[in-house]
């Protein structure tokens, strides 16, 4: 098949045979150009939405600008530091409870026990129990998107930090309480626990009597000292104990030391416990230099081996 025509003022004939061959050289190379102007099109869409739309961009091609890189590190590092100080406020509230626990374990260490804690790792022993981990440290915690992984630990941490904070002010407040007791030892040096609380045959006439309070012997001189913080409410001289100092605590304790050689607080002294208030003797109804201890709760004596930390045989 052919095309005939007539072209220009001369009219010269020109024409064109169609062939299968030529009309498929001519799609061919048709397609050929639609295929370039897409790819053309396609990368000057990209180009302007890593410009202008970098959200666009990522799902067209998977492509980011500096800028964009930029500000997603800066969003990261934002994240990675305001989650470093959660953390460091949490390492903070750890120590402090770990200074509360030590203060819970002077207290609550029986004096025959304290400074025998030698710190190894050694000599020990028990069943093995798993621990327990919280759902963010188990398998597939990493399969979250890093940003949403940030967020989500940020929250988790914060979590673990008000809870920290929680149970400091909670155990502040209970040992801020444990310390207004009575219950340190009321003489440190050198001492033997010769009467316990309780039924014994009285020293002088053998015959058998109710014993208030515990007796600790111990060298004439030996210092006295308040069991806790309170007021000293009697210091004076008694005829059955001696030299006899008492002291009111709070919720109600009342504690009594007596036989003692020196009296070195007055009424209305507020005391802490530690303070040294007398020295141990043999005053008043006494067979021998030791501090006769008494403890009352609301009026009623109380065996002090309940309230004191310290074994007694």
């Amino acid at each position: 098949m052919q095309l005939m025509w007539l072209s220009g003022p001369t009219s010269q004939v020109r024409k064109i045979s169609i062939t299968a061959r030529n009309v498929l050289l001519a799609a061919l190379a048709l397609a050929a150009g639609l295929l370039l102007l897409g790819f053309l099109l396609n990368w000057v869409g990209l180009r302007i939405a890593v410009e202008y739309n970098p959200e666009l961009a990522r799902s067209m091609g998977g492509v980011t600008s500096e800028y964009e890189q930029q500000r997603v590190e800066a969003v990261y590092r934002e994240r990675l530091d305001q989650l470093k100080t959660v953390l460091d406020q949490n390492v903070q509230e750890v120590k402090k409870l770990e200074t509360m626990k030590n203060r819970f374990m002077a207290l609550a260490t029986p004096a025959s026990f304290k400074g025998r804690f030698s710190g190894r790792d050694d000599f020990k022993g028990g069943p093995f129990v798993s621990a327990s981990l919280p759902p963010y440290f188990k398998v597939g915690f990493f399969r979250q998107p890093l940003q949403t992984e940030l967020n989500d630990t940020a929250k988790q941490a914060k979590g673990v930090s008000e809870s920290l904070a929680s149970y400091e002010r909670t155990w502040r407040s209970h040992l801020d309480w444990l310390e207004t007791l009575p219950i340190g030892l009321p003489i440190r040096s050198e001492f033997r626990l010769t009467s316990g609380f309780g039924l014994r045959n009285d020293p002088f006439t053998g015959t058998l009597a109710m014993h208030e309070g515990i007796d600790f012997a111990a060298e004439v001189g030996a210092t006295v000292l308040a069991a806790g913080p309170g007021v000293v409410v009697r210091s004076e001289w008694d005829a059955g104990y001696g030299n006899v100092i008492e002291i009111k605590h709070a919720e109600n304790f009342l504690t009594r030391y007596a036989h003692l050689s020196k009296r070195r607080v007055t009424e209305n002294t507020s005391v802490d416990s530690g303070t040294v208030i007398g020295d141990v003797g043999s005053t008043g109804r006494s067979t021998g230099p030791h501090l006769h201890y008494e403890i009352f709760h609301q009026g009623k004596v109380l065996n002090p081996r309940q309230v004191l930390l310290v074994e007694t045989p």
